[in-house]
């Protein structure tokens, strides 16, 4: 029986991809490369070291991908203090109701610990969740298996009892990889991913019935 839910979090539980775009593209633009902001859609779900590295190369940056990092998340915390910690529709109610009908919960994010932990308290849904796991904890981010496991393992789940809930190409592809019952999660909100690799796809949280994956699963 699948008795686990596995919430991705950027898209997923917090509508943060936003500010990932926007403070990427201007650090491009000052160091002269005039992307849009389409450029950014590709690293959806991967970590901060994977993107930087990639577009260092790509546009020969001088700066280290710390360095980079470092300044993307400055500005990424300039615009969250500015706008707040905003959830994505109907999500709140939907870990709400999860947890009310007996499920485990857990978090498995490519971004900072810390991050996942402040949003997860600044929404009042750090109670309802018993792990939360940044890629930063295991070997390899999306779209390889390994937090997704390592997350199953501290929940005391087998992947065959976990379900995952993802919004981008390489957060689906993961969760299947780790044998999950993935969930795409095509927001309106957001550039549209090619989430081909879950089991299904729902453009919003009002349409997950816990009961209906619950019979299917026996």
């Amino acid at each position: 029986m699948m008795n686990t839910f596995i919430f991705d979090m950027d898209g997923v539980l917090v509508d943060s991809e936003y500010t990932y775009f926007k403070s990427k593209t201007d650090i491009l633009h000052e160091a002269g490369h005039d992307v849009p902001v389409s450029y950014q859609y590709q690293f959806m779900g991967t970590t901060s070291e994977f993107m930087w590295q990639k577009m260092k190369d790509e546009f020969n940056l001088p700066k280290t991908v710390k360095e980079y990092g470092k300044e993307m998340n400055r500005r990424r915390d300039e615009i969250i203090q500015k706008d707040g910690i905003r959830p994505i529709a109907n999500v709140k109610d939907l870990v709400k109701r999860l947890y009310q009908a007996g499920f485990t919960l857990g978090v498995a994010s490519a971004s900072r610990k810390k991050e996942i932990i402040r949003n997860l308290e600044e929404l009042g849904l750090d109670a309802y969740f018993t792990q939360a796991v940044s890629a930063e904890e295991v070997a390899h981010s999306k779209p390889e298996p390994d937090v997704f496991l390592h997350t199953a393992q501290l929940l005391g789940s087998t992947p065959e009892e976990c379900i995952v809930i993802e919004d981008t190409k390489n957060g689906t592809r993961a969760a299947k990889a780790a044998n999950m019952y993935c969930i795409g999660f095509a927001n309106p909100d957001y550039p549209q991913q090619d989430l081909s690799c879950a089991d299904e796809v729902i453009t919003d949280f009002r349409e997950i019935d816990e009961n209906r994956l619950n019979e299917k699963s026996k």
